[in-house]
């Protein structure tokens, strides 16, 4: 890979002067010389290249970039001297894509005051307009960081989850409203606040200036996901044990685990919460933010000091359980669960009722019949009185499994769907964020006639490259690699030809997304991250959790269709 000696253009940080990295708004001492960290270097690995000259550090421009895969598939690639030529053009083509991936997630990289502290959304200066896609994601910066760590960056991870920490102790207000103290923000930017002095800040959206104005549940839960990443990865405790890291985690777990009037285990969400950030229908009990949670509180067992306090570590134990229990019993759909709920009663009033939430029968939509295999299932999309969401969501589906939520039987079961429902879930680009989309008064009612989530597109049935890092780590964790070789095969087609798009739209993701950004920053990382754990499984460590059943209450016996 090429070699990172200063950082990209338009993230550089003056030359002059810089402030240590701290927080402090104030500064009364004057800034100190600048002492510029660098990333270290990516080692060159692959035997054909793709180098600065060929992908312009000033746009990465898409034409360029096509120019320099084809140019790679044609013979006229630079070949290392070290190593062999590739034999075949499929291998030389893979190799160029990978390297341009490396040259784009290098280049998405911001820098506050020397130091690299996470990557933008999207560097894609095709479109007029940045919005937010210029700033640091919290659930963005996950395969970044992963795809980083997996390298041997770590300093990147910890400077972010350092100033992650520190942003949730500022206040946090929304019109006259003030936040709970363990919300984490959404993102951040780097904010140059004297320009004369070239002195910089970090400014945080906790939700309110969001679209909906939501502040993000999953953005907790995935810091404490990402630091047990870094100290499995790393080995390095430290971070994890220090006071401001042990204070974020009490802070978001104790935000998490209040008691309130609800009568479920799972936490109560908005609509827009998580990587659905747009109304779409999943307020209330999101699978998504319900495996997360989970993942989470698991995450924080290992990671909270020895003296921690007893009662709060019993909480978390007991919640896993209840949490557990709840998400097996009532969430968990197979063919025979789905005939059950079929033939459902209705206005049951004891302990003893089988419809405790008074689901009516008539309510389960046409398509689930139809698409519910008789080998396979899957968690569904929410419960609550009277609801039951059956749309599939890859995200909360796949994280069941990395946690250890689902059982050995039922994360077989998950694949097997996505195997027999390959057409629907994978089709022609890997991977339907949820299914199926919403359409016609269906779509007006439930998303307001939100034109960016018309039918297959965006967050109604759109196609996710970045949720192919989550394949193939479950399909790695459950012996069966074939299906993830498939899906980063069918990729690799077209991905960086398309300039690593954000999303895809149609049926069959066929279609580059008609608001996509282009070099979508967790597009180009999660292909990365989804090679390396091919290329070593060893590396699933870091993202995937042993089964723990002795902090797990007993599962229901579930039915038999899935052998």
């Amino acid at each position: 890979m090429v070699q990172c000696t200063q950082p990209p253009p338009q993230l550089k940080l003056p030359e002059s002067k810089i402030t240590e990295l701290t927080d402090d708004e104030n500064h009364d001492s004057p800034p100190k010389p600048e002492k510029r960290t660098r990333m270290h270097h990516i080692e060159r690995h692959r035997s054909c290249v793709v180098t600065l000259s060929d992908i312009e550090l000033n746009g990465l421009q898409p034409r360029r970039l096509l120019q320099t895969i084809e140019k790679s598939l044609g013979g006229g690639s630079q070949c290392s001297l070290h190593e062999e030529a590739p034999t075949d053009a499929n291998a030389s083509h893979r190799h160029a894509i990978a390297d341009a991936a490396w040259e784009a997630l290098k280049r998405s990289i911001v820098y506050f005051r020397g130091q690299p502290i996470g990557t933008v959304a999207a560097i894609d200066k095709s479109q007029g307009a940045a919005l937010n896609y210029d700033q640091v994601f919290m659930r963005d910066f996950i395969p970044s960081a992963l795809a980083f760590l997996m390298k041997g960056e770590h300093l990147i991870v910890k400077n972010f989850l350092v100033e992650i920490a520190r942003l949730q102790s500022r206040e946090k207000m929304v019109d006259l409203f003030k936040l709970g103290q363990g919300v984490m923000p959404a993102s951040f930017k780097v904010h140059h606040r004297n320009p004369t002095q070239k002195t910089e800040s970090l400014l945080a959206d906790f939700g309110e200036t969001a679209i909906g104005r939501v502040a993000p549940v999953d953005s907790g839960l995935w810091w404490i996901i990402l630091l047990r990443a870094y100290t499995k990865w790393t080995g390095d405790n430290s971070l994890a044990e220090s006071p401001n890291c042990q204070r974020a985690m009490h802070l978001i777990l104790r935000l998490c685990l209040s008691e309130g009037c609800d009568t479920s285990p799972a936490l109560l969400c908005a609509d827009g919460c998580s990587m659905i950030d747009r109304r779409m229908g999943i307020y209330g009990y999101p699978i998504e933010i319900q495996a997360l949670f989970f993942m989470a509180m698991r995450c924080a067992l290992s990671l909270l000091k020895q003296d921690s306090d007893a009662d709060f570590v019993n909480h978390i134990t007991k919640r896993i359980q209840a949490l557990s229990y709840h998400l097996h019993s009532y969430y968990w759909l197979d063919f025979q669960r789905l005939n059950d709920i079929y033939r459902y009663k209705t206005e049951e009033y004891s302990q003893t009722a089988l419809n405790k939430f008074n689901v009516i029968p008539e309510s389960i939509p046409d398509w689930i019949f139809d698409f519910m295999p008789s080998r396979g299932g899957y968690f569904i999309g929410n419960v609550s009185p009277a609801r039951m969401d059956f749309r599939w969501f890859c995200l909360g589906n796949f994280i069941a499994i990395l946690s250890s939520l689902a059982t050995g039987e039922q994360a077989e079961a998950i694949l097997d769907l996505v195997e027999e429902r390959w057409q629907e879930l994978i089709g022609e680009m890997p991977l339907k964020i949820c299914y199926p989309a919403m359409e016609n008064q269906e779509w007006q009612i439930v998303t307001g006639c939100d034109p960016k989530n018309t039918r297959w597109s965006y967050h109604n049935g759109g196609s996710w490259p970045v949720l192919l890092w989550l394949l193939v780590a479950v399909s790695v964790k459950l012996g069966r690699p074939h299906l993830a070789r498939r899906a980063v095969e069918l990729m690799e087609q077209r991905l960086a030809k398309d300039d690593f798009p954000e999303y895809y739209d149609g049926k069959v993701g066929r279609y580059v997304g008609k608001q996509a950004r282009k070099f979508q920053t967790w597009s180009v990382a999660g292909y990365l991250v989804a090679k390396m754990l091919l290329d070593d499984p060893s590396h699933l460590r870091i993202v995937a959790l042993e089964d723990d059943s002795h902090s797990q209450a007993p599962f229901l016996k579930r039915s038999n269709s899935c052998p």
